[in-house]
């Protein structure tokens, strides 16, 4: 067997080092070759390709350098950004792991000297949170993806909406406290003493209906010989009077005041009917895969949800296949089921509450539905969005 053979140990073994990272001394950029020694790396620089190379490059020296700056640095934020998201880490571990790739850009090609020069340029540029330790720097990726900026300022939106409503609440509720208050001090009755103005009279007192009042006040004579007297008299016809005032604005009267708990279980139910978040995504819920990116296989296929992964993300298993995907909420849609199927509310103010659709508008695109579960069982909902429900595995 020859020295020169394939299989040689020799052979085997330079394979296997070509495979690996070299020395970084050794490793030419513009014409990425690295070279296992200094004799090699030699020879390499003295090559008729290398200088045509250099050549090249002279030509317009800061060409080269700025796109090779450019790529060192999406393939850094690229690998920080996936491998560790927004969580502070040392400068030195993202760069080790970087460097573990064979065909990486090299530091000694770009406009930054040291790792130190870089990472304090990402701070200035704002690229990432930079701050130095004694154990050295550290840094944290800024996530500026317009979807992310947008979620994070529809949540803090919601928070502050859902603090004005409690606040709004809690004045309307002090409101009605205050005005209860002061209506029952104007409807307080006046206790007068009772004085007798004979002591040997004894006091009669009458307990009459209605009917008998009102004949009385008709035949005013009914009363002439009674011994309620003049005052007494004055008295049921004034209680009459307000009676038929009271009975010839009887709308108004029929049109009461709401009270403070009406009013508040009113406000409850329109907080309930708007209060929706930006994802939906709930287990055991039966859904439609509309992405087209994973092929004609799974398009339009139907899968149950078996995971929630951080709200928008789902791990759902297609019924027909029994694949197992991690899909985003927007390669999905819900399923509407036939009337009397069991459906969950995946948004609003009902949401998780599980229920029988009893019919559907296609008109307006929505379902009504009877909850037959928790607290609030029995309560038919209508008009309920069909993005807003779903069909029960």
């Amino acid at each position: 067997m020859g020295k020169s053979d394939f299989l040689s140990p020799k052979a085997i073994a330079n394979r296997i080092k070509s495979k690996g990272l070299q020395k970084l001394r050794w490793y030419c950029q513009m014409c990425q070759k690295q070279c296992r020694d200094e004799n090699g790396f030699k020879c390499h620089c003295m090559s008729e390709s290398h200088q045509r190379q250099l050549l090249l490059a002279s030509e317009n020296p800061q060409q080269f350098m700025d796109y090779f700056s450019e790529e060192f640095r999406n393939d850094f934020l690229e690998l920080l950004r996936r491998r560790f998201g927004t969580k502070r880490v040392h400068n030195n571990i993202v760069y080790n792991e970087y460097i573990s790739h064979r065909e990486h850009i090299h530091m000694n090609a770009t406009q930054w000297e040291t790792l130190t020069d870089f990472t304090k340029w990402l701070g200035r540029e704002g690229l990432c949170k930079v701050d130095e330790t004694p154990k050295g720097w550290y840094i944290q990726y800024i996530d500026r993806d317009p979807e992310t900026i947008r979620r994070q300022q529809e949540q803090e939106r919601k928070k502050k909406q859902d603090l004005d409503d409690e606040e709004k609440t809690a004045k309307f509720i002090e409101q009605q406290v205050r005005r209860g208050l002061e209506g029952k001090e104007l409807e307080m009755p006046v206790y007068t003493e009772l004085n007798r103005e004979n002591e040997e009279e004894k006091g009669n007192y009458f307990l009459m209906d209605e009917k008998k009042v009102r004949s009385a006040v008709e035949t005013p004579s009914y009363f002439s010989s009674s011994v309620l007297g003049q005052n007494a008299l004055k008295m049921v016809e004034g209680a009459v009077k307000r009676k038929e005032a009271a009975h010839s604005s009887g709308q108004s009267k029929e049109k009461k005041k709401k009270s403070a708990l009406d009013e508040i279980m009113e406000l409850e139910e329109e907080k309930k009917r708007t209060s929706r978040r930006d994802y939906w995504l709930q287990p055991e819920i039966i859904v439609k895969i509309v992405t087209k990116k994973l092929g004609e296989k799974y398009h339009k296929k139907k899968a149950v949800v078996k995971e929630v992964i951080d709200k928008y993300t789902a791990v759902v298993k297609v019924i027909d296949s029994g694949d197992k995907l991690k899909l985003d909420q927007t390669h999905l849609e819900t399923v509407i089921p036939a009337p009397g199927k069991k459906v969950m509310v995946l948004n609003g103010g009902y949401r998780g509450n599980e229920g029988i659709l009893e019919s559907i508008n296609e008109k307006k695109f929505s379902v009504t539905i009877t909850i037959d579960s928790g607290p609030l069982k029995g309560r038919r909902v209508e008009d309920i969005q069909y993005e807003d429900v779903s069909k029960l595995a």
